[in-house]
């Protein structure tokens, strides 16, 4: 068995046309979809996620604002800028990159986010209403996840469902978004106990963990949906400097029925859901302008 490949990069590009048509539609009624980003430091990986972010906006047809800070920034100075963001109606959706440096309590940065301009999906209000399945903004690389299952026809309804993984930004959001769609879920972590006795009965299997290939062909039930969210850079062997993923390429395929690729499958998705969360929350802005007495 060779497994079908479950492509993140054509998948992406299909939903991004979509968005950039809404942003379209949206500018010809006067209201311009705007993302704000605030990166503090100067961390490369953040650096080039935010640089990825901003230039996917410019490409669907989105304004975007940046705002960098030094390693050093007082809180008080971000928090006021969130505050500035918060009031602006021309900007639609807030992203602060994680994580910040130690002086800061992102905690309370996220908490300063609105609501209604919470992309990411990580306020608390939005993490209650998603685990109470009502409508709110999903953290981006769980919903796109999700829209990856939904485009290959994985069965999700009934099925048994493992997550590696249970960080606040994947682990614990695809934990109830596979819930709420019907999923029987098990959530395993460091301290499981025979993780691959799970992971062997598993239907679809998310692998969130940040361990190069450590999920491995044994470990998976043939015929099994695997979608790695893991993006690791080898540091030795013949493929140092090279990107790999949570799960062992080569010897899942072997086994199983459907698996992303990395690069090329989940990473895209991620910022295609961040788009797709700032063009609603545009849109939502729209409607509510337009019902707006005087208007």
């Amino acid at each position: 068995m060779t497994a079908r490949i479950i492509d993140g990069n054509v998948l992406s590009a299909r939903v991004r046309g979509e968005i950039a048509d809404r942003a379209a539609t949206l500018s010809a009624r006067g209201v311009q979809p705007c993302l704000a980003v605030i990166l503090v430091g100067a961390d490369p990986a953040s650096a080039v996620y935010v640089r990825n972010k901003v230039a996917a906006c410019e490409k669907a047809g989105l304004r975007s604002l940046r705002f960098d800070y030094p390693q050093d920034a007082a809180p008080a100075e971000v928090m006021a800028r969130l505050a500035e963001l918060n009031a602006d109606p021309a900007v639609h959706g807030i992203l602060v990159q994680l994580p910040l440096p130690p002086q800061f309590d992102e905690t309370a940065v996220l908490e300063a986010i609105d609501l209604g301009k919470d992309v990411d999906g990580f306020h608390a209000e939005n993490v209650g209403r998603l685990s109470q399945n009502r409508e709110a903004f999903i953290p981006c690389t769980p919903h796109g996840v999700m829209k990856m299952l939904e485009s290959a026809a994985v069965p999700v309804q009934g099925a048994e469902a493992v997550i590696i993984g249970r960080s606040n930004i994947v682990g614990k959001p695809m934990a109830m978004l596979l819930t709420n769609a019907g999923a029987t879920v098990t959530v395993c972590h460091s301290k499981t106990r025979d993780l691959a006795f799970h992971t062997r009965r598993a239907d679809i299997l998310v692998a969130a963990i940040g361990k190069p290939r450590f999920v491995t062909g044994d470990m998976i039930k043939p015929g099994a949906t695997v979608i790695d969210v893991g993006i690791n850079r080898l540091q030795d062997g013949p493929d140092a400097g090279k990107l790999c993923g949570d799960v062992d390429f080569e010897s899942a395929r072997a086994v199983a029925g459907a698996i992303t690729p990395v690069p090329g499958g989940v990473g895209p998705m991620t910022i295609t859901m961040l788009l797709e969360n700032t063009v609603i929350s545009a849109e939502r802005a729209a409607r509510s302008r337009e019902l707006a007495p005087g208007t």
